[in-house]
């Protein structure tokens, strides 16, 4: 996900994070400035949902134009299987044997 806070402040004319703040404020929610520039400056890894709600009141917006979703980014952390899709009838596939031994879910004698 990308936080776009800074982008949809800037159209409603919000420049500073310290009118953020106030305007915040004045909806009820009190935030502190080191949260403030947190949110300003980067992407929240956490975010409570009332808050959320309090800044699209002042935003006049949806939870949907604040985090904007990036499928390629959940497409890079999916493991990848070209192994089984590049196999051919020359690879050698593995063999797989069984170990012997005491098996453990045997009582001993």
């Amino acid at each position: 996900m990308r936080w776009n806070l800074r982008m949809k402040a800037a159209e409603r004319g919000i420049w500073k994070s310290a009118e953020m703040r106030r305007q915040l404020a004045e909806a009820g929610l009190e935030i502190s400035a080191g949260k403030m520039s947190a949110l300003w400056t980067g992407t929240p890894t956490t975010i409570r949902l009332d808050d959320l709600d309090v800044i699209c009141s002042v935003l006049d917006c949806d939870p949907t134009a604040l985090l904007i979703r990036e499928p390629e980014k959940v497409a890079a952390r999916r493991p990848r299987q070209e192994k089984a899709a590049s196999a051919t009838s020359d690879d050698v596939p593995t063999i797989v044997t069984p170990r012997f031994g005491k098996p453990r879910s045997e009582p001993p004698l």
